[in-house]
């Protein structure tokens, strides 16, 4: 049995995958902003985590003792072109998405590196790999992500610690349920619009592969 720390648990892949691990035996602190959220999981530990937050990570990460395997999921997205992005909305994504997932994984590393063992597992998008319209400012804080993961695993891979992403398609998440969008006018759409589909994948369906 591992301990599981994951972020994001309140809803979509977060949820199904604190559901997963819980079912499997292993003690599963989940963590959400919102830790009323968070009331129907079946897990061990509920937790208030904000990952934009230092001293809600500090005493999250405290409060929720040994950790095996942390696994990021908090994040958000907004929808607009680029000539129409808010920059301080990118900000706020960067501040969630990267830095935050960042946090998290600089606040877990040094016990796992003490311990010589562990798992840092980072749950993006496919979007870390290519864009979209109206996508590319979520795209960019997945690039972001990549290359701070990617770089992390060569740096802590010698001492025990596993380090991974994992880039899902579209999944029925309820991220896009209410996001903001930014428009830049009836001809700007038209220009920028693509055919939408119904998400291929539940969190359920994903939630295994991060284990």
């Amino acid at each position: 049995m591992s301990s599981i720390l994951i972020t994001g648990s309140a809803r979509g892949i977060g949820r199904g995958t604190a559901r997963e691990l819980a079912w499997r035996g292993h003690r599963v602190v989940a963590t959400a902003r919102d830790p009323g959220q968070l009331a129907e999981l079946p897990v061990a530990v509920r937790l208030q985590l904000d990952v934009t937050d230092a001293r809600s990570v500090e005493q999250a990460i405290r409060a929720a003792g040994p950790i095996d395997v942390r696994i990021s999921n908090a994040g958000a997205i907004f929808i607009a072109p680029i000539e129409a992005t808010p920059p301080d909305e990118l900000e706020r994504l960067l501040r969630l998405n990267t830095v935050g997932a960042l946090r998290v994984a600089q606040a877990v590393r040094p016990a796992m590196r003490e311990r010589g063992r562990g798992r840092l597992l980072f749950v993006p998008s496919m979007l870390g790999r290519m864009v979209l319209p109206t996508r590319r400012a979520y795209a960019a804080t997945n690039w972001a992500l990549e290359a701070l993961v990617e770089t992390l695993a060569l740096e802590v891979g010698h001492f025990g610690v596993e380090v991974a992403l994992i880039e899902p398609g579209s999944v029925a998440s309820g991220a896009l349920d209410a996001p903001l969008r930014v428009s830049v006018g009836e001809p700007a759409r038209r220009a920028l619009a693509v055919r939408r589909s119904a998400p291929d994948d539940t969190p359920f369906r994903v939630a295994p592969i991060a284990w």
